[in-house]
């Protein structure tokens, strides 16, 4: 297992330089770090066709396009948010003054998914470069070609003692977290989560957690069911509902749940079309291994629409399955694939029990036209964030911090809590 103690020592080194944290330094780096990524689009473009086949289109937004726009966003606002702030003083310190400065970290390890590995490796770095931080980043092994990508950008263009890139197995991950890093970014599942937790502790490692969960969508009686099924589908099934923020499950109202089904099997054949085996931009399950864990789930309840499904491909259709109960084994982890169980509902009241009695999730979304029914969920039920009649779009707003709470994880990002989750704030008081 290799050591990666001389790396961390190199960027321990160039942090203490003072280099990092001169504004200027790291506006001049996230503006170079934008220009590679846009020489370097196709590449990045076809390494996730290849690791994962994701479509063109779909990766220009959901890879590409959301990078650049935390980077141009990060760009306009980086120097107000690194500014020293002067606070009121109390009364008893008359005659004082009080600052607050925000102050990087030092050399921060940042470890990636594979699921969107592009952005879930770069977003996070946007943040540790604003803050003024050396980074290590571990990108997946799962999505070799994106790594290589990701090695080509970053260790080509960048001094190893700033920013650097390991590529490696999971021994390369443990090798990493080993060491005594300033700070941890880890994003993925929630039981690896533990072990970075637990590594941490070790060094009392201050860090983020992004994890995932079984995000519920409540899709009550008198919700607008055109909307729900479009936004649904396309929350579910996009990426081959290899998203954190997926609907995992789908919890409608008795009343209205044929009617959704036949909308929902609508939006997918439209969208997909009648063969999705043999559609060429639909995606890929990353692994044999996962293909296998989400196969399994296929003779759970019965199958309302699709099913069909090709081990050599790694593909399976998108896939309704309904008369799911609580305790089916489809019910008991994040699916993190295309498959959407169906539970039906009468009671609200029970849902809701049902939902705060499991971990947090990452994420809920409830479409209903009742404020007193939306006022209620936001209320009883504690989950990282999430949207009202619709879906996913919370994670692609500056202005809204991204993370989970619980089993789906620690701190946030995106936009300025980016800066501020890779930046210590120091309190001053001067007399």
């Amino acid at each position: 297992m290799e050591n990666y103690q001389d790396l961390l020592m190199k960027q321990r080194t160039f942090f203490r330089s003072g280099q990092t944290k001169d504004v200027q330094f790291r506006i001049d780096t996230l503006n170079r770090l934008k220009d590679l990524i846009q020489k370097h689009e196709q590449s990045i473009l076809d390494a996730v066709k290849q690791d994962l086949n994701k479509s063109e289109l779909e990766a220009k937004r959901a890879e590409v396009g959301l990078v650049l726009a935390e980077i141009n966003f990060t760009l306009e606002n980086l120097e107000s948010w690194a500014e020293t702030k002067e606070v009121p003083t109390a009364a008893s310190h008359e005659g004082a003054k009080s600052f607050i400065k925000p102050e990087p970290y030092g050399a921060a390890l940042v470890i990636a998914p594979w699921n969107y590995p592009f952005q879930l490796a770069v977003s996070p770095l946007v943040g540790a470069i604003a803050g003024g931080n050396t980074a290590v980043l571990k990108p997946s092994e799962l999505t070799p070609k994106t790594s290589a990508i990701l090695s080509t950008i970053f260790n080509d263009n960048f001094p190893e003692e700033y920013l650097s890139v390991v590529e490696g197995e999971v021994e390369t991950s443990t090798a990493l977290l080993k060491e005594d890093f300033d700070y941890i970014f880890f994003t993925g599942s929630t039981g690896v989560g533990k072990i970075v937790a637990e590594a941490a502790a070790k060094h009392l490692t201050p860090m983020t957690l992004e994890l995932g969960g079984k995000s519920p969508t409540i899709v009550h009686k008198d919700a607008n069911l055109d909307e729900a099924a479009q936004r649904i589908a396309r929350g579910k099934f996009a990426n081959a509902g290899q998203t954190c923020v997926a609907p995992d499950y789908l919890l409608v109202h008795s009343s209205v749940k044929e009617t959704l089904l036949e909308k929902l099997i609508d939006v997918i054949t439209a969208t997909y079309g009648d063969n999705v085996v043999q559609n060429p931009n639909f995606g890929h399950v990353v692994s044999e291994r996962h293909f296998d864990r989400l196969a399994g789930f296929l003779n759970n309840g019965t199958i309302a629409a699709g099913g069909k499904s090709d081990r050599s491909q790694l593909i399976i259709e998108p896939t309704i399955l309904d008369s799911i109960s609580w305790d089916d084994p489809i019910m008991q982890d994040e699916i993190f694939g295309p498959i959407l169980p169906v539970i039906t509902y009468d009671d609200q009241a029970d849902i809701i029990d049902q939902i705060v009695r499991r971990p947090k999730p990452l994420a809920l979304y409830l479409f209903s036209e009742d404020e007193n029914f939306q006022d209620e969920i936001l209320n009883r039920i504690s989950f990282g964030g999430g949207a009202i009649n619709d879906t996913i779009s919370q994670m692609t707003s500056h202005y809204l911090p991204f993370g989970g709470v619980g089993a789906s994880g620690m701190g946030a990002y995106h936009g300025k809590a980016s800066f501020d989750t890779f930046s210590h704030y120091k309190s001053i008081l001067k007399r």
